[in-house]
């Protein structure tokens, strides 16, 4: 790895860390400090299951849509604001993370400003908490056969500027320990994270999903009504 490539990673690491104000347990091991309403697993071997590389059931590809990327000149200010996993009955606003505060909000999902946003060729992180109306389901179908049910499953991000994109879950890693793939990306990705266990609890479920395409979105449905709330 170049020295580039070594600053570059150090400064996203840095600006991760305070933007969720996590703790760098050990050289590369983060923490995001997020309950959840199951405990921990026993074993906490780091998984990964992955899609095999054949066309998908379970995803809808948006009509008239079939851009093999998104559009090279998306706004610069654009942001997602809304994710959809209708096979784990997930629906969740999308904020920015708080400034002032060191834990995540409950009832909303929101990402990792120092990485990416959709359309722009790299990794967009979202992340919210395991508990009821969040992303519990993902922990949850996550401990049935590490999550082999989830793969092939479509997610749909919106974003400010009413635009849809459409990914295909590919990859469930579960008991992880990093973000470097995520912040290593070269191409458009999709990053859900939840919490395995209670607060402080290290090892996090991570969902990766590859782009499939994008396409113009209603602007009530690129714009929810987010109720972000302190978490008990």
């Amino acid at each position: 790895m170049d020295d580039f490539a070594l600053r570059l990673r150090a400064r996203l690491l840095s600006a991760v860390l305070a933007a969720l104000g996590v703790a760098l347990l050990t050289a590369g091991l983060l923490s995001y400090t997020t309950p959840v309403e199951a405990g921990p697993e026993p074993s906490q071997e780091p998984t990964i299951v992955t899609l095999a590389p054949t066309p998908s059931p379970f995803v809808t590809h948006i009509p008239n849509q079939p851009t093999p990327t998104p559009a090279p000149t998306p706004p610069a200010d654009r942001v997602a604001t809304r994710v959809i996993v209708k096979g784990l009955g997930i629906d969740l606003p999308i904020v920015r993370p708080p400034s002032d505060s060191a834990y995540p909000l409950c009832d909303v999902a929101m990402f990792i400003q120092d990485l990416g946003q959709p359309g722009f060729g790299g990794a967009t992180y979202l992340y919210a908490h395991a508990r009821t109306g969040m992303f519990l389901p993902i922990l949850t179908a996550s401990k049935i056969n590490n999550g082999a049910k989830m793969l092939g499953m479509e997610v749909q991000v919106f974003t400010s500027d009413d635009q849809l994109f459409v990914y295909e879950i590919t990859e469930v890693r579960r008991h992880q320990l990093n973000l470097d793939a995520a912040i290593a990306a070269t191409t458009e990705q999709l990053w859900l994270q939840t919490s395995e266990g209670p607060k402080g609890t290290r090892p996090k479920t991570q969902v990766v999903a590859q782009f499939v395409s994008s396409g113009p979105a209603d602007h009530a449905a690129a714009h929810p009504d987010a109720r972000p709330r302190v978490c008990a």
